[in-house]
């Protein structure tokens, strides 16, 4: 197993030598004694996590030149984690380097068990911080997120907010459409938290039957009711640890409401027919395709029980507001799909293009996989044609249409294809306008006329 990397800047040759000696068995360990030394090791990028005395030359009775490298280090290894090593009684000067950026600090003289400690807490952070960059790296590039996928402006809001979300254990409410895709966020939530390896535990509360609900999240005692021979624990007990996703929301009756918010309250359950209360450590992920504050006001979701969990709201914006990601999507499931069913590439016609984008998708991205399953059911050929979608009809329906002037049909080509470069670059001004092929100018000129905003 490669030993993880660290270096060690340190003109003091006997404590470097200690270090070294201390904990060169859990790290591979370079000295750097002076600046310009310690800069070239960490403008490789090679070190995730480094020492750093205060007490450097020309001044190493005082921590001038450590505070200058410190300030120095984000430049040119801005990821580099710094534990700044310093003396007992100089308690301010660890305040300042906290502040200038020093992820920790470790008084001399050093204990090794408590650097130890440092250390690895310290390794594990930039571990995490990396894996979290490659995640965005990979999202702006591929439009992929957990399963998820889209590359327009509202999903990638919604990407870095469930990125947010997943770092606490607040309820969460998910609202949109049906086939929006509320499940996934909330699996993309609980694979980022740190329950993930704890169970998601997923409840469709309008699925079950009414009279069988409360036993279902609950469970029940023995002889709670006419055929209830023993025990059952319900789905909130094996959640424990972990997490629930109570779908469809807005169908529990309200008198499991009340035992809901209840748990919110004070994480804690009863069996159906039992005494004893249960304490459970369990994070609530609801999910509505209904406005909660209409279903309040006409007296079917308690309203306490809508606060408690609305805590962090996500809305998951339907396709039709998505008009990027129509043919990302479609392209996705139609390479999905034929692997599945071990077919040659098929593809889409031009009139298959132009009828994806002029649907409302009333149905959204569930429409649109089982409109490309139909259409993989139904084709014999290469090509995906409207009629084979089941959208003839909003074919005729855009010939039809008024047909848009040159000037109109150049302006709407236009925000489209900066609205496209923006996705796809993260709102990056710069690298929208390389990808573009113009000028920061006259990018900013194009977003000005056309009114959008990054």
């Amino acid at each position: 197993m490669n030993k993880k990397k660290l270096l060690v800047i340190e003109d003091e040759i006997s404590v470097a030598k200690q270090l070294k000696w201390g904990i060169g068995k859990e790290y591979e360990i370079t000295i750097a004694s002076e600046v310009d030394e310690a800069k070239q090791l960490l403008a490789s990028g090679a070190f995730p996590v480094v020492t750093l005395d205060l007490g450097l030359p020309p001044h190493p009775d005082t921590p001038r030149q450590g505070f200058k490298l410190l300030e120095e280090i984000s430049s040119f290894a801005p990821y580099t984690k710094v534990i700044v090593i310093t003396g007992n009684a100089e308690v301010e000067n660890a305040v300042q380097a906290i502040a200038l950026g020093a992820a920790d600090f470790c008084a001399k003289p050093i204990d090794l068990k408590i650097l130890n400690i440092i250390l690895s807490r310290t390794f594990k952070i930039h571990e995490l911080e990396e894996a979290n960059r490659r995640l965005q790296n990979q999202t702006s590039q591929t439009g992929s997120f957990c399963g998820m996928l889209g590359i327009s402006p509202g999903m990638g809001k919604l990407f870095e907010r469930i990125r947010q979300v997943s770092e606490t254990d607040y309820p969460v409410l998910i609202a949109g459409d049906s086939g929006t895709g509320k499940e996934m966020a909330a699996r993309a939530i609980h694979s980022l938290s740190q329950r993930a390896q704890k169970p998601l535990v997923i409840i469709n509360c309008g699925a079950i039957p009414e009279n069988l609900l409360e036993s279902e999240l609950f469970g029940h005692e023995s002889g709670a009711f006419t055929g209830a021979i023993g025990r059952k624990v319900g789905r909130f007990e094996h959640a424990n640890k972990g997490m629930v996703f109570l779908d469809e929301i807005s169908e529990l009756p309200l008198v499991l409401q009340v035992k809901i918010l209840r748990f919110l309250q004070e994480n804690t359950i009863e069996r159906l027919g039992g005494t004893k209360t249960i304490t459970l450590d369990v994070r609530i992920i609801a999910a509505t395709n209904v406005n909660l504050e209409d279903a309040v006001k006409r007296g079917s979701f308690r309203e306490d029980l809508f606060y408690r969990l609305n805590v962090v709201p996500l809305w998951i914006p339907g396709l039709k507001k998505r008009g990027e990601d129509i043919l990302l999507l479609a392209h996705h499931f139609i390479q999905e799909e034929t692997q599945k069913l071990q077919r040659g590439q098929l593809t889409l016609s031009l009139a298959a293009i132009a009828a994806l984008m002029a649907h409302t998708w009333p149905g959204n991205v569930r429409e649109l996989q089982n409109r490309i399953r139909r259409a993989l059911s139904t084709t014999t050929g290469r090509v995906i044609d409207p009629a084979d979608l089941g959208l003839e009809d909003a074919t005729l329906e855009q010939e039809e249409q008024k047909l848009p002037t040159l000037k109109e049909a150049r302006e709407a080509a236009e925000i489209n294809t900066i609205r496209r470069a923006l996705a796809l670059t993260g709102n990056n001004i710069s690298q929208a306008a390389r990808l573009l092929e113009t000028s920061r100018p006259t990018l900013h000129v194009l977003l000005k006329r056309h009114g959008i905003s990054p």
